[in-house]
């Protein structure tokens, strides 16, 4: 036999190490897993009982989203032969280990909704009872609450050869209905199904003399299910299910300019509710004949099916969160304080930037900002990203009364917003017609920076004042997440953001900024040669480390290159609130790497980045996650904090003391699980968000 070794090709590239695909972590199931983490809120004992109700509506939501997004994804790359992710997981196998994670996510749902949250607020007097738990009086009211409310905006549909399947609506509730008998026409019955008007409250709330001394609620699903013989007179009932399904919800434009971009917007949304199913939620003792049937008809697979041992819309009961007025089940409410000198910002600004932390700085003071400036004779022009505004939006009346009041005002509105994309046609409709130039951003690119510009006229000179943000301009998630903005009146910053919006609303080249990183063109690149610079330093002996918090982490070269800098000695520390790909404690590899997650009262959505660079630290603000859709995909910016103290507030508030939490942390190990931390003996505990509530609000 002969035992010599095979040649080696010298042309064959090496394969690099650090593209092992056991190197990382697959997207979809690391998004599932902070899922996971949202559900253990809701089953903290030490949180107030109805936001522990809002934690698993949340947990719910977002899984709604994870199969019109991240799973619809997966299906497309199965159906059009897509090749694996760096994980090198192919799409036929992530869509098994997808049902195999999300099953168990529902499960532990529904034993949390079942188990734990509906006897604890039945306990404090709340009560949401399905019909094994009504009363006589009560099954009577809800009867007729059926008869006068219910049943005149329902359309049974028997399906036989004359009445096919009907379409089903996006996330609609549904009840199948197996019948037995013969109508008066003669005809056989076998299936029926019953949609539900979205017209139609999903929570009922019962009168107080119904309540048994507290609040009472009960599920249109639960109505539906028990009434259903009002609606077939004559037949047999042999059961009524609930089921709901999933529609995957990605849009599919084909992008042309601005003006057809609009109309093809609306025509899409128009369909977006009917596109391909992704996910059949169904009552658990729905027959299996019955199960396969809506499958067949919805195209899925068996994997695609998940059981309901409670509403198959579980995310309504939020809608008790709003009912009920119980101070002491929720959080304790606090005012976010007003940043020093917002009576007069122009003023404040030109004698130092102003840094905001929201929740706990009030987002009133960039809306008083842009106030100012419609109503300022000197403000010559105003330009603004948007977004995500909110309905009502005070951004957009402010907008609005400085077109009205002469300035020049430009608007660039992100028509694909995901979600929002209805809203944002509506907003930009309202801008144009109180004569805002409108722009729809870079076709192929979303526009996902966070900027705002005034233009001032202060004695000779034109002065630019600028906000740049790591959130929306949205009053309501400011109160909600946790976002850093910047106020400055610093002219290379100034001069920075102008070129960018003429870049966007313009036909510009390639620019060339001074104090800001941009995607798709420099942010990637600045990031990569940031991670570079910080290996030379601790290959040459100097302290070395990266601190970065964001909400999710996935772009393979960039976490290439943090391996290659835990490999050369750098300390890293990586906050990911959601999906991290980056795989930690990996001996040889990631020995240097801590990935953690907090989980908490708010959503933590500030994007910060800080580099040690051997004792001349950089720190920078960005409204983009090392995502590579956010790096090389949208538009985005990444900006320094170039005040020393102001560097210093955000150093403390957004990294120190979130690598100080032992409360609402998690971490991450090297197989990709996560673990809750709790205080070290002898450790004080400590909340990162509680200690800012505490030091701030």
């Amino acid at each position: 036999m002969d035992n010599a070794s095979p040649s080696v090709d010298p042309n064959r590239p090496v394969p690099d190490p650090l593209c092992d695909p056991a190197l990382y972590i697959n997207r979809e199931l690391s998004q599932l897993a902070f899922n996971f983490r949202v559900l253990a809120q809701a089953l903290d004992p030490y949180a107030p009982l109805l936001e522990r109700l809002r934690f698993l509506c949340i947990s719910c939501s977002n899984l709604d989203e994870f199969f019109e997004i991240r799973a619809a994804t997966v299906r497309h790359a199965l159906d059009f032969g897509l090749p694996a992710a760096p994980d090198g997981i192919d799409p036929a196998s992530l869509l098994d280990l997808i049902h195999t994670h999300a099953a168990e996510l529902v499960d532990a749902q529904y034993r949390c909704w079942n188990e734990v949250l509906r006897p604890a607020l039945k306990e404090a007097g709340i009560h949401v009872s399905g019909n094994h738990a009504w009363t006589a009086k009560q099954r009577r009211w809800l009867r007729a609450y059926f008869r006068n409310n219910i049943m005149p905006v329902l359309s049974p549909l028997v399906l036989d050869p004359a009445h096919p399947f009907p379409r089903i609506l996006n996330k609609s509730l549904n009840v199948v209905v197996a019948l037995r008998g013969t109508d008066a026409f003669g005809r056989s019955g076998h299936l029926a199904i019953v949609r539900a008007p979205r017209s139609l409250n999903r929570i009922i709330q019962l009168p107080p003399s119904l309540a048994n001394g507290g609040q009472a609620f009960v599920l249109l699903s639960s109505v539906l299910a028990t009434f259903m013989d009002e609606l077939f007179p004559g037949m047999d009932i042999k059961g009524a299910y609930q089921f709901r399904v999933t529609r995957n919800s990605e849009l599919m434009l084909d992008e042309g300019d601005g003006e057809n971009l609009v109309l093809a917007l609306r025509d899409e949304l128009a369909e977006r509710g009917y596109r391909p199913a992704v996910r059949l939620e169904i009552a658990h003792d729905c027959p299996r004949h019955i199960v396969k049937t809506l499958l067949q008809n919805f195209h899925l697979p068996e994997n695609a099916v998940y059981f309901a041992r409670g509403p198959v819309n579980l995310n309504r009961v939020i809608q008790v969160y709003d009912l009920v007025s119980r101070p002491e089940l929720k959080y304790p409410p606090f005012a976010p304080r007003l940043a020093r000198g917002t009576d007069a910002v122009f003023d404040t600004v030109g004698n130092g930037d102003i840094l905001l932390h929201h929740p706990f700085d009030s987002f009133n003071t960039v809306l008083e900002l842009l106030r100012q400036a419609a109503t300022d004779p000197d403000v010559l022009a105003i330009k603004q990203t948007l977004y995500r505004t909110g309905k009502d939006s005070a951004i957009v009346d402010m907008l609005v009364l400085a077109a009205r009041n002469g300035k020049d005002v430009t608007v660039v509105v992100e028509l694909l917003a995901r979600f929002d994309e209805e809203a944002n046609l509506g907003l930009a409709d309202r801008l144009q017609e109180a004569g805002v130039q409108v722009v729809y951003g870079v076709v192929g690119y979303k526009t996902h920076a966070k900027m705002m510009l005034i233009v001032r006229r202060e004695g000779r000179k034109l002065k630019r004042y600028v906000h740049l943000g790591t959130g929306n301009y949205h009053s309501g998630t400011a109160r909600a997440y946790t976002d850093i903005g910047l106020i400055t009146a610093n002219p290379e910053i100034g001069n920075d953001v102008h070129l960018l919006f003429q870049q966007l609303s313009g036909l510009a080249t390639s620019i060339k900024l001074k104090r800001l990183l941009q995607s798709p063109f420099s942010m990637h690149k600045g990031v990569i040669l940031r991670i570079k610079r910080e290996t030379r330093h601790a290959r040459a002996g100097y302290p070395a480390r990266i601190i970065a918090k964001m909400n999710a982490l996935n772009e393979p070269q960039v976490i290439q290159a943090l391996y290659a800098a835990s490999q050369a000695g750098v300390q890293i520390d990586l906050i990911v609130r959601g999906a991290c790909t980056l795989r930690p404690g990996v001996a040889g590899f990631s020995d240097n790497i801590r990935v953690r997650s907090i989980v908490g009262r708010f959503l933590e959505h500030s994007r910060v980045y800080w580099f040690g660079n051997a004792g001349k630290p950089e720190l920078f603000c960005a409204s983009a996650d090392w995502l590579e859709r956010n790096l090389l995909r949208r538009i985005e910016t990444f900006f320094p904090i170039l005040n020393p103290a102001l560097a210093q507030r955000v150093y403390d508030e957004t990294l120190q003391n979130y690598l100080e939490d032992n409360l609402d942390a998690w971490e991450l190990d090297a197989s990709g699980a996560y673990a809750k931390l709790r205080p070290k003996p002898g450790r004080n505990p400590h909340s990162a968000q509680g200690t800012l509530l505490a030091e701030l609000a």
